[in-house]
């Protein structure tokens, strides 16, 4: 109609979009519910696509005997004397069956809610650099099927889960039918215990609790070996992983995540646009004096 006229939508500017950008990149609040949500779904997620690889056996077991090749003429093939020396102490071994079953996940839970609370500012962060190092494993499962050192036919490995019945890990038993069996490559109880030992190092104030951080995926890795789960190499690839997630981490937020505010910064006026209806002709509208909003107290 004549007269009426026509909203003409403005093109995203250059600095517009650079602001969005920034928005996105800026450590938030973390939201509980949504965290919650967010790391039940991707952690089923990361299951049902690690289960849905396809069983190549026949490729894992040539790459579990490349790798042990490998490793004999680098001189560090000793898992099959770790795993006999562990497995002689029958208590020794059944408590390293539950470690590998358990504490993948209940200590990197702890950490992520450690960091939750006490670290808000460097979570997501943190986060990031976990959830793409899972993301990239998986493409590992995929890539480089690997059998793990107790399917390997003609070794003298132990499966210690098996021999000793201990519930453990979807590995052995009647859960070996629920998991994947052949994607030892790589080890994300590597990569997951090498970010929580760096993070609880790295912001931990108590020096006891940072020393732990530092034994606890060294403890991991002898637990990995000792029940023949994985190779030395295994391990390798997990700390690869999660390189590239400190990558992603970097990239995105300008640095790490041990180096960001604590406490999430308090939002620029600058660094993000008024949402305040724009003006006649499409100008902005002017920012209301403050004062302007105080009553007259002889009102």
């Amino acid at each position: 109609m004549e007269g009426r006229e026509q909203a003409v939508p403005h093109p995203v500017t250059a600095r517009e979009r650079e602001r969005r950008l920034g928005r996105l990149r800026t450590p938030r609040q973390p939201r509980l519910w949504f965290e919650i949500l967010l790391i039940a779904v991707s952690y089923w997620t990361y299951s049902l696509v690690r289960n849905a690889v396809p069983e190549q056996r026949d490729a894992a077991l040539r790459n579990a005997d490349w790798i042990w090749r490998a490793e004999h003429a680098l001189g560090i093939a000793v898992e099959e004397s770790v795993n006999h020396t562990v497995n002689s102490v029958t208590w020794l071994i059944v408590g390293m069956n539950y470690y590998y079953a358990t504490l993948h996940f209940v200590v990197t839970l702890t950490v992520l809610v450690w960091l939750y609370r006490s670290h808000p500012g460097r979570y997501a962060a943190a986060r990031l650099v976990l959830f793409a190092a899972t993301a990239v494993a998986l493409a590992g499962y995929y890539l480089y099927p690997l059998a793990p050192p107790r399917l390997m036919p003609g070794r003298d490995f132990v499966d210690t889960v098996a021999v000793h019945r201990t519930w453990g890990s979807m590995a052995s038993g009647d859960l070996k039918h629920m998991s994947n069996q052949y994607a030892a490559m790589p080890s994300m109880h590597i990569g997951w215990s090498v970010w929580c030992g760096l993070t609880v190092f790295a912001l931990a104030r108590l020096p006891w609790v940072r020393i732990l951080g530092l034994l606890y995926p060294m403890a991991t890795l002898v637990v990995i070996v000792a029940t023949a789960n994985h190779f030395w190499l295994d391990a390798v690839g997990g700390i690869l992983c999660l390189a590239f997630g400190f990558i992603v981490a970097r990239v995105w937020y300008g640095a790490l995540p041990y180096s960001l505010p604590r406490k999430v910064p308090a939002r620029r006026a600058d660094a993000f646009p008024s949402r305040r209806p724009p003006g006649p002709g499409g100008r902005p509208r002017p920012a209301r004096d403050p004062r302007q909003s105080r009553r007259d107290p002889r009102q």
